[in-house]
C-alpha cells in the first residue's frame, strides 16, 4: 500500500510549528512516510484571512492561555520533544527567513536549513528578522547564509512563496501549523495524532 505523504505547512514565527518540526522525525519512523514540509508566509494566511496570533486572540481571556500551556506540556510529554526557548523578541517578522526557505530548497539544502532556523528562533532565540543576526547564526550552523539570503530576494522566489501562502489559503488554511493529507486538513500541533492515524489508516 503506498501511503499518502502528510504535508506540513509551516512558518519558522510559529512556536507550536517549531515542536510540531520537533515530534515529526519519530512520527515518520512510526508511518514510514516523509513528510512534505511546505513555507508559507504566516503574516500572509492571516491578512488573507482575516486572523490574529493567539498573543493577540487570547490577550484578556481568563484560563485560556493557562489552558494552552496545559496542552503544551502534555504535547512535550507525548512526544518526547525539546520545549521552545521563548523568543523574547517575538514577534519575529519571517518574511525573508521563509524566502530564504524557498531558496534553500532550491539550493539543495532545505532540512539542514529548516533545521536551522526553528534552532535559532526557539532554541537559542535571536533575532532573526535582524539581517546581520540571521546571517551570523545561519553561518554558524553551516549554510551559506550570505546566498541563502540574496537568493531570498529574487523574483521568483518571492513568487514561489506567495504561491505557497495563496494556496495554503485556498485549501482552507487560516494558521500554522497546519496539515494535509490529501485533501484532509488539520490545524494545530495536537492534531498530528489524527494525521498520524489517517497515513497508518488507522
Amino acid at each position: 500500500m503506498t501511503r499518502t505523504a502528510p504535508q506540513f505547512l509551516f512558518d519558522f514565527g510559529s512556536p507550536n510549528a517549531y515542536l510540531s518540526h520537533e515530534a515529526i522525525p519519530a512520527i515518520e519512523k512510526r508511518i514510514g512516510v516523509k513528510f512534505e514540509y511546505v513555507p508559507i508566509l504566516l503574516g500572509g494566511i492571516f491578512k488573507a484571512t482575516n486572523n490574529k496570533s493567539p498573543a493577540e486572540t487570547l490577550a484578556g481571556i481568563k484560563n485560556k492561555r493557562e489552558f494552552q500551556a496545559v496542552e503544551t506540556e502534555r504535547f512535550i510529554k507525548r512526544f518526547q520533544v525539546q520545549p521552545c526557548v521563548w523568543n523574547p523578541h517575538f514577534p519575529v517578522n519571517t518574511l525573508n527567513l521563509m524566502r530564504a526557505a524557498i531558496a534553500a530548497q532550491i539550493e539543495g539544502v532545505f532540512e539542514q536549513y529548516v533545521e536551522a532556523a526553528f534552532h535559532h528562533m526557539w532554541r537559542e532565540p535571536k533575532k532573526m528578522d535582524d539581517p546581520e543576526v540571521a546571517m551570523k547564526a545561519l553561518a554558524s550552523s553551516g549554510l551559506d547564509a550570505r546566498k541563502l539570503l540574496s537568493r531570498s530576494q529574487e523574483p521568483e522566489v518571492k513568487a514561489k512563496l506567495i504561491k505557497n501562502t495563496e494556496e495554503a489559503v485556498a485549501r482552507g488554511a487560516f494558521g500554522s501549523p497546519t496539515f494535509f493529507v490529501g485533501n484532509e486538513m488539520f490545524f494545530g500541533k495536537e492534531q498530528l495524532r489524527e494525521v498520524e492515524e489517517m497515513v497508518s489508516g488507522k
